[in-house]
């Protein structure tokens, strides 16, 4: 796999801030003709360095109103257990994202519900969980920054 230069670098900064940058903007932007452009790009995805392209979706539109930080601990920690529990959140629409964590719990999942109802709903069945010991919830206020680009 070849090393990222200057101009790669400078792609990947411009895709994560606007995935729906043509080939042309894109080298008018990096000082290439499109061709070369177009060539690089496909390459940075085929070497895994763009791994996919999404729309972000408005939450307020959605009526997404509610997000919640949710610490989990297990009672056990076997493979079987962990392998279980990860493919039930993986399969629940309201886990945008989950983390193994160091400290006092397993997991840190970032939830969103439409109110506190819908969290309610969704909390009941984490609980009836094989294996979850403690849930411990964190409700969001207010937004400062998130999906941001990565440091290049």
């Amino acid at each position: 796999m070849k090393p990222l230069d200057r101009i790669d670098r400078r792609l990947l900064d411009l895709l994560q801030h606007n995935g729906q940058l043509t080939a042309h903007e894109l080298a008018d932007k990096v000082d290439l003709s499109p061709s070369p452009c177009a060539r690089r790009i496909r390459r940075l995805q085929q070497e895994g360095w763009i791994q996919r392209y999404r729309a972000e979706l408005s939450r307020e539109k959605l009526q997404l109103d509610i997000t919640v930080f949710v610490h989990v601990r297990l009672n056990q920690h076997q493979d079987a257990v962990i392998e279980q529990f990860e493919q039930t959140v993986k399969d629940m629409a309201q886990v945008v994202s989950c983390h193994t964590v160091s400290g006092a719990f397993d997991y840190l999942l970032q939830v969103v519900a439409r109110d506190l109802r819908d969290y309610e709903s969704w909390v009941r069945r984490l609980q009836k969980l094989p294996n979850v010991n403690t849930i411990d919830s964190s409700f969001a206020i207010r937004e400062v920054k998130a999906g941001g680009p990565l440091p290049l």
